[in-house]
């Protein structure tokens, strides 16, 4: 349908003036063993591949019903939350796969410079939809630091 086409074309340059203003970091789970680093006394592990940097945004949920209790099969209480959260990227953007590590490297305004080097992990590939203007991948927040 032509109409809707061209709709969608507009649409999807708004969302990239407007929403994908930031920068984001999509990096592939390492798959090396952990390196014993003599300075820090940690262990390091490799960076996983950069599979996309670019225009994007990370939005937070702010339904309570989408924070979920994850007990411990070792605590008799909880001990953590899953924590909902929205990559958007370009359609044109690779799709994310299941935990992939999501960092924001850039951001448009300067009072948000706390978000530059947070991360989040991919809890499933990008959705997708006979329509779409927008990639959305699911992320969980990371408690962790983890430096992609």
């Amino acid at each position: 349908m032509q109409g809707l086409d061209d709709a969608l074309r507009g649409v999807v340059g708004w969302i990239g003036e407007n929403l994908l203003i930031d920068t984001v970091r999509i990096t592939l789970p390492p798959t090396g063993e952990p390196v014993f680093n003599e300075d820090t006394g940690e262990l390091e592990y490799p960076d996983g591949d950069v599979l996309y940097e670019g225009p994007g945004g990370v939005q937070g949920s702010s339904a309570q019903a989408e924070i979920v209790a994850t007990p411990d099969r070792n605590l008799p209480w909880t001990s953590e939350t899953t924590s909902r959260y929205r990559l958007f990227t370009p359609l044109s953007a690779p799709i994310a796969q299941k935990d992939a590590v999501v960092t924001v490297v850039g951001v448009h305004d300067t009072t948000r410079t706390g978000l530059i080097g947070r991360s989040w992990i991919v809890t499933d590939p990008g959705r997708a939809g006979t329509v779409e203007v927008v990639r959305i991948t699911p992320l969980d927040q990371l408690r962790t630091e983890v430096t992609p």
